[in-house]
């Protein structure tokens, strides 16, 4: 039996015969916090994730025959009398979810335990494709505290679909009747946050292993170590609405600097800083846009030292002159920082002078804010006053543990592998967190140095909550093959529907070749590439030609055209460079195809950084899932290979080859593909503008193109070409407007970099379109900031089914 113990005005706390402790809080109308322990007081412990967790919002609590009602603004909810199970309604009654009747929730005390090092403990090294890796043996091994095992079951609804959970391996569409385990690895980046088609979400604030479950078995969540269950569930009838409710409570994401909305280009790996500059010579040269330019690992001294975070004096001009020689031709530098130091470099002892560093004597521990304080510094020392613009955060899992072997373990072992390798040095409780901390350092750091330059961090591990730090995460070290294409379509909605905003992948597939020997190293071409990567990863990477295989040719040329619509637009990979030239020359069909879509990507830069304005003011998501967004159309449930870029454009990669197989081999397939355009509205090919309406389509796909479409009641401003984003402020607009529905838009421009936006230093241009009169209101600019020009002529084209009319004006 549950019993009301305390109430107040935002929260009621139960209690139950068993021992058990219920509390229901809300920190808005709109969300619940669920928290509940086992025969001890609730003990708030603080959050990594959650930054608003105060009770707020009225509530109120009614006993009924066998139940109580506890509702707010927003919610209600039923807790059973007998077995506190919960049913979670909206504030207008319909059900969302609920628990099992005898009840949802359940804890198991376990004893958690912790390895002691001893301060000058012997750290055994080793280096593998992934990286160096450090191991110790612990002095001894003590018991820490007590704090359970955790479930937390549910009873899904059977025309709902589930996303989120952050991105993995798998590639499904629609989380029903899956399996997710919930650890960081090398292509896992976890986010806790699970969203539902009827329009709810749960947020579980744990940072411990975990395993969900859709199956035979039931519907679960269970967690390996919590302190107490704790978690929230929102009510929204938009995925934006609850996009918001996430950021309310785990805080809002800052803008990302327009350069990295643009071209960044990367290989593993530039060698000098003659060799970038000397590549960003070339693109500007052909005129192929770009604006960032990447540098991978071992940017270190020579020696045997792994991580230090300073230049290499034989490979990097004294001073800053590679970063000027760069931002000379408008370009930026994005350098790779490692979270692992070894080999007694000068980092790894000042680190250990301060006992800062983890068990193994040789990744820092970022869970402490003075560890995170030093880390910042030695990497402003060592590359911030080189001119360094931004940082890549690599192997942000650093005790990943399966990146060996012919063999790819079965998903189980690779769970024990992974995560018996990480808690040898971190708490139980803290695994999936060490990316989440790392993040803050920099972002921390950087800010308390510098307004004027915005944070950009690429970084392979994600959390709940990362968003704040001016993160970008990417699905890691994948294959080129067709398979990887179509999965990375999937998990990208999956990693953003958790209200992370910004995820992205290596163009191409990381690995292009096939090894017999390495489970992860299976891509599918190996005719013309430059060999595999020897063992010693120190030895100089010199290569200097393409892959010359046609099909991956082709694979590389689509992948490109899917990655147009992503948050990050970045070219990277081992095997076989991938500067544009390296796929033929004008007037090739590789070649001019891969130019016109890195044309298109500035193109849509208007839209683009307007959509991130919507981001960073109102949580709202710029890859979005299908289902989410048309959940009442339950064919897009599960579909996994189309996905909203922003609310207007319906992007449908081409995940087959048409052309050609591995080795060049001419293949005789159709040139046309089937898309799915989803009912609830009209919709128009970007490319030609005949409109379509719902439903199945048969459309052509050769290489030169890819199926687009745009939802009829949209507007997608778009720019004149340009070579960098410096060039975007003066460059001619165009707003394209596509009838069929009323709609609004609000068109965002800033100084593309520094926090002056912070206190208001930017424009907004309301547009919106009325169907019914057929008229554009098109209103005054609104706010300012420094550089902005005073008018701007644009043009207006407003596209219908059967006539496009256009018209130029000035905005002021």
């Amino acid at each position: 039996m549950y019993r009301v113990v305390e109430t107040a005005a935002a929260e009621i706390v139960f209690a139950g015969d068993q021992g058990e402790v219920l509390r229901l809080s809300f920190p808005a109308p709109q969300i619940v916090r669920v928290t509940h322990t086992l025969g001890r007081a609730i003990q708030d412990s603080p959050s990594r994730i959650v930054v608003e967790r105060a009770p707020r919002a009225h509530c109120t609590c009614v006993a009924r025959e066998g139940w109580f009602d506890v509702v707010s603004a927003g919610l209600r909810l039923r807790v059973d009398e007998q077995t506190g199970a919960l049913s979670y309604y909206n504030a207008m009654g319909v059900l969302l979810t609920r628990e099992p009747a005898r009840g949802g929730r359940w804890l198991t005390p376990k004893s958690v335990y912790r390895n002691v090092y001893p301060a000058a403990a012997t750290a055994e090294t080793s280096i593998n494709t992934d990286g160096v890796r450090a191991a110790a043996a612990p002095a001894a091994t003590v018991l820490d505290r007590m704090a359970f095992a955790a479930r937390l079951e549910f009873e899904f609804q059977p025309e709902e679909a589930l996303f989120g959970l952050g991105s993995h391996e798998e590639g499904y569409a629609n989380l029903r009747g899956r399996v997710r385990e919930l650890y960081q690895q090398n292509m896992k980046a976890v986010v806790p946050m699970l969203v539902s088609t009827r329009g709810y979400a749960v947020l579980l604030d744990c940072c411990s292993l975990m395993l969900f479950r859709d199956d035979m078995e039931g519907s679960s969540w269970w967690a390996d170590v919590v302190e107490e269950l704790d978690y929230y569930v929102m009510a929204g009838a938009t995925h934006d609405a609850l996009m918001e409710s996430y950021r309310l409570l785990t805080g809002p994401a800052p803008m990302l600097p327009l350069w990295a909305f643009g071209y960044i280009q990367s290989k593993e790996r530039y060698v000098t800083g003659a060799e970038m500059v000397e590549v960003v010579r070339e693109y500007r040269a052909r005129r192929v846009p770009l604006d960032a330019v990447v540098l991978d690992w071992k940017s270190w001294p020579n020696g045997p030292g792994w991580g230090q975070k300073s230049l290499d004096s034989m490979r990097f001009a004294s001073g800053t002159a590679v970063a000027d020689a760069l931002h000379a031709l408008h370009a930026h530098w994005m350098i790779s920082l490692w979270p692992i130091m070894t080999g007694a470099c000068e980092d790894q002892q000042e680190m250990q002078r301060g006992g800062h560093m983890l068990g193994n004597q040789a990744t820092y521990n970022a869970f402490s804010a003075e560890a995170r304080a030093l880390y910042w510094k030695q990497a402003e020392r060592g590359l911030w006053s080189r001119g360094v613009d931004a940082w890549w955060c690599d192997c942000t899992e650093p005790f990943e543990a399966d990146w060996a072997g012919a063999e790819k373990p079965e998903p189980e072992v690779r769970l024990r592998i992974n995560t018996e390798a990480a808690k040898q040095y971190l708490d139980a409780g803290d695994l999936n967190a060490f990316s989440l901390l790392h993040s803050q350092g920099i972002y921390e750091g950087q800010r308390s140095v510098t307004s004027h330059r915005r944070v950009l961090n690429l970084t392979r591990s994600a959390y709940a909550g990362q968003h704040r730090y001016g993160t970008v995460t990417w699905n890691g070290d994948i294959c080129a093959t067709w398979e990887w294409l179509r999965i990375s379509i999937a998990e990208g909605v999956h990693f953003c529907a958790t209200g992370e905003p910004y995820w992205s992948v290596d163009i191409g597939g990381f690995f292009v070749q096939h090894d017999p020997t390495l489970w992860f190293w299976r891509g599918s071409f190996n005719a013309g590439c430059r060999g595999l990567t020897p063992p010693d990863l120190l030895a100089p990477d010199c290569a200097d030609t393409g892959c010359t295989d046609l099909g991956f040719h082709e694979l590389y040329t689509r992948w490109l055209q899917y990655a147009v619509f992503l948050p990050m637009f970045r070219s990277h990979g081992t095997d076989a460079p991938r500067e544009v030239w390296r796929f033929g020359e004008p007037g090739g069909r590789f070649y001019d195809t891969l130019v016109r879509f890195i044309h298109l990507r500035y193109e849509l830069l208007p839209y683009l950084y307007s959509l991130a304005s919507r981001v960073s003011r109102h949580g709202a998501a710029m890859l979005r899932s299908l289902a989410l967004e048309f959940p009442a159309d339950v064919v897009t449930h599960d579909i996994g290979t189309q996905f909203l870029c922003g609310p207007a454009l319906l992007v449908c990669p081409v995940v087959e080859p048409m052309y050609y197989g591995p080795g060049s081999t001419p293949l005789s397939h159709a040139k046309t593909m089937a898309v799915y355009l989803p009912s609830g509205a009209d919709w128009y090919c970007f490319w030609s503008n005949r409109s379509f309406k719902p439903g199945w389509h048969t459309v052509a796909a050769p290489l030169e193109t890819m199926p687009v479409f745009v939802r009829a009641g949209s507007v997608v401003p778009m720019a004149e070409p340009v070579q960098h984003t410096g060039q975007l402020a003066t460059a001619h607009c165009t707003l394209r407007v596509y009838a069929g529905a009323d709609c609004s838009f609000a068109w965002y421009e800033d100084e593309g970099d520094g926090y002056a936006y912070e206190q208001g230093a930017f424009t907004l241009t309301p547009i919106a379109w009325s169907e019914a009169t057929r008229r554009l209101t098109l209103g005054e600019r609104q706010g300012s900031f420094a550089g902005m020009a005073a008018a701007r002529t644009v043009t207006v084209q407003c596209i219908m089914p059967h006539a496009v009319r256009q018209v130029s004006l000035t905005l002021t």
